[in-house]
């Protein structure tokens, strides 16, 4: 079936030429009712007037159209060099078989073009603004432009998510994009702390307030004045400490721990749980109100299954951070995508860091990753191959066999057959021996 292209050089025109015949005719009706004349004078005029109607409409779509086609063209160009630089190849908006159906008009390919323009410009600013924060996927990118409003202003925030998603990365980089970026930055995670320490922690105490404490100590919220207190784990602390966490909101001031003084603070609050605080309300383990005083303005950080696109780059950048020469096999990225990470983006961390440290020559391969990532299935799949061959045999087999057709061609010579695998002579070596292969078989005379 073939495709048609309206462009608007036709499309204005033709609706201008038509307007003003419609309106010619439509006054030659009322005129010819009450003064008839020549209907020949009549057709002439209204040729005339709907000639004239469309080279207006020309001039003015000329005009216009222009200035919109010239910031198309850069547009595209733009966006498929950002596409280069970033590894993805955004699709070209004329091609018909990158789109689900090609462009129909030149405003819906303007609208296609506009589409594509705002959402890179999404990621540029959430890259100049959050610049830790690595990925560049849709899920990812709404989050940011959620953050990116929030940042500028004093408002609390509450981060929501699973474990390992980066909610201490995001809240750093809201305090850095804040008015408050020049004061301190406090972390704390309420989990980490005992409930019996934690008061000591936030408030400080005063000297002899308790059985070791043999002089005055800050607390995080001195310590944060001016600036921002990141609370991590919030849903962690007891019933006691939040009302009094409440209180500080309120009046932004408190008292030491054993102390009568009270100290007032400036500090931003930035809270996070991986919890579900409105459960937790109803169950009467949160208090409500401070829920409402924390929850003014929540982001969800979506987990990593929910990303898999910002995997590769998120790999590729822990793996280059601890070995710049690091690089990881195209069988074993599959792997890592086809992980569904409850750990998030932390278990990607430490299996990229596990895997390099068992690849010696710093090239990452699928019998680097662990075995549950071999078999590429969570532990639900998992009981469903008790019978299946096991993946890494499968792979180390054609691996085996892929090394050998090398030898074969290069004659035994090593540095040949690895340059033909597109490995260094190290890492072939190592195979060499990990499977027995006998080198000195293939060499030829």
């Amino acid at each position: 079936m073939k495709n048609y292209f309206l462009r608007l050089n036709i499309l204005i025109p033709f609706i201008f030429a038509g307007l003003g015949l419609l309106a010619y005719i439509l006054g030659g009706q009322i005129c010819l009712a009450y003064a008839p004349t020549d209907p020949w004078a009549h057709r002439f005029f209204a040729l005339l007037v709907a000639l004239v109607c469309g080279l207006v409409g020309l001039l003015i779509t000329r005009f216009i159209r222009t200035p919109v086609q010239d910031f198309v063209r850069r547009a595209q160009h733009l966006t498929t060099q950002a596409g280069a630089g970033s590894g993805q190849s955004p699709p070209d908006l004329q091609d018909a078989e990158s789109e689900k159906s090609p462009p129909r008009s030149e405003i819906d390919l303007y609208s296609r073009v506009f589409e594509q323009v705002t959402d890179l410009l999404t990621q540029v600013e959430a890259k100049h603004m959050f610049p830790e924060i690595i990925g560049s996927s849709p899920a990812l990118r709404a989050v940011l432009a959620q953050a990116a409003k929030a940042a500028p202003t004093q408002a609390t925030v509450l981060l929501l998510g699973e474990s390992g998603t980066g909610k201490e990365l995001l809240a750093s980089g809201i305090h850095a994009q804040s008015e408050r970026s020049n004061g301190p930055f406090i972390a704390m995670n309420c989990m980490a702390i005992p409930q019996d320490l934690l008061e000591s922690e936030l408030f400080g105490h005063a000297k002899g307030a308790f059985t070791g404490a043999h002089q005055a100590r800050k607390g995080k919220f001195e310590e944060a004045d001016q600036g921002t207190l990141f609370l991590d784990e919030i849903g962690d602390m007891s019933l006691d400490l939040q009302g009094k966490i409440l209180r500080v909101l309120q009046e932004q001031a408190f008292q030491r721990v054993g102390g009568n003084t009270t100290i007032r603070t400036d500090v931003r609050i930035i809270a996070a749980t991986n919890k579900d605080l409105e459960a937790m309300v109803q169950a009467g383990t949160f208090r409500e109100d401070l829920y409402y005083r924390l929850n003014v303005f929540a982001l969800t950080l979506p987990p990593l299954r929910n990303r898999k696109e910002d995997i590769p780059v998120l790999a590729e950048h822990f793996a280059t951070r601890e070995d710049s020469r690091a690089g990881i096999s195209t069988q074993a990225m599959h792997l890592l995508m086809a992980w569904n990470w409850p750990g998030n983006i932390r278990e990607l961390q430490n299996t990229v860091q596990r895997a390099l440290i068992l690849a010696e020559d710093g090239d990452i391969q699928v019998q680097h990753l662990p075995r549950e990532l071999n078999l590429g299935l969570n532990q639900t799949q998992q009981e469903q191959v008790d019978h299946s061959t096991d993946l890494d045999q499968r792979l180390a087999e054609l691996e085996k066999s892929f090394i050998i057709q090398a030898l074969e061609q290069a004659g035994g010579v090593q540095a040949k057959a690895a340059e033909l695998l597109g490995i260094k002579q190290r890492s072939l070596w190592h195979r060499v021996k990990k499977y027995g292969i006998n080198v000195q078989q293939y060499k030829s005379n």
